[in-house]
């Protein structure tokens, strides 16, 4: 355990290499820190926050850096958000009304880059879950044996297929399949009708029958091709002065951002725990490089998660910053899906 003094030293060195990038020297904390300790006495603790793995000294420099375990402890014991009540300041009306729940996929493009602008940044959103859910089903006639379905679902997302029937339909016969459809299986699961079909199929008249088959496959591979993550504001890590000189990090970083399913797994952690969570450079195999930290929380829709946002920035990121961009545009996106 560290006692007060090795605690105030700790704080005060990572907020000052936060807001500078430059390796803290003795000097400076004794400065900083508001301690009234001799420069011998601050050298020693210095050691001994090196000997726990919780600063580091660069080669080029007598200061020393936080390591990514030092950023955990200030995250976790040391970070005072000033004042958790900022949504004002942090997102101002404009940003609000970019969030507006008018589609569902527009909120959350518009919130990938709500975190993006206001973290400078990148700001990830996966995208709700789909239950595969229809509100409403039509078939209209497009030509001869071409026809389109539409599906619309519950939240107002409208998804269309163009399906190739085995025999020619009118659009009589198909206005008559639109109307059985949907008073029947309005409202159900795409998995949920899709077994209901094979115990009623008998019971359809064939044309039917092939038709909602058709419809469910197609809506089932709507949902699946849809996009799961949203991403905006990579080429804000071009400016980032720990990435700008090092080719090599910045592809790697590039790499993981194509990587969507690997992003996926990344924020997956956060939509089983309620609030912001913190993962720091590598640590416990979630962040996959050690010069990134990411900061996530979920959002739900009714009282129930389904999905993740966040920012993914340097180590070296402004934390109490961070965490209250994330956790309002959290609620923000959270009461945009919730309204009906």
């Amino acid at each position: 355990m560290l006692d007060e003094r090795a605690k105030t030293l700790l704080k005060t060195l990572v907020e000052r290499y936060i807001a500078e990038g430059q390796p803290v020297g003795s000097r400076t904390l004794s400065r900083a820190s508001g301690l009234d300790l001799s420069p011998a006495t601050i050298r020693n603790v210095m050691a001994d926050l090196e000997e726990l793995g919780l600063i580091a000294s660069p080669h080029t420099s007598a200061g020393r850096i936080p390591t990514p375990r030092g950023y955990r402890l200030f995250v976790d014991t040391l970070l005072t958000v000033r004042n958790p009540d900022l949504a004002g300041a942090v997102a101002p009306p404009e940003a609000r009304q970019a969030l507006r729940p008018d589609q569902p996929q527009r909120v959350i493009a518009n919130a990938a880059q709500l975190l993006s602008s206001l973290s400078s940044f990148v700001g990830v959103v996966t995208a709700p879950k789909k239950s595969g859910v229809f509100r409403h089903i039509e078939f209209l006639r497009l030509a001869e044996r071409r026809v389109l379905v539409i599906l619309v679902t519950p939240e107002g997302d409208v998804q269309n297929r163009v399906l190739f029937t085995a025999q020619d339909l009118s659009q009589s016969q198909l206005i008559e399949a639109t109307n059985y459809v949907n008073a029947h299986y309005g409202g159900l699961t795409l998995d949920e009708v899709r077994e209901r079909l094979k115990h009623e199929v008998e019971a359809l008249r064939g044309e039917i029958a092939a038709l909602m088959r058709a419809a469910v496959d197609a809506g089932t591979e709507a949902a699946d091709s849809q996009e799961q993550v949203v991403v905006s504001g990579e080429r804000n890590l071009l400016a980032v002065q720990d990435f700008g000189h090092d080719m090599g990090s910045l592809r790697r970083l590039f790499d993981l951002f194509e990587q969507k399913t690997q992003l996926m797994r990344l924020l997956e952690g956060s939509s089983r725990a309620e609030g912001v969570r913190i993962y720091i450079g590598g640590e416990s195999g979630v962040v996959p490089y050690e010069e990134l930290s990411v900061v996530s929380a979920p959002y739900e829709v009714d009282g129930q998660v389904v999905g993740t946002l966040g920012v993914i920035g340097p180590t070296r990121m402004a934390y109490d910053r961070m965490i209250q961009i994330v956790d309002i545009t959290a609620r923000l996106v959270t009461n945009a899906l919730s309204q009906k």
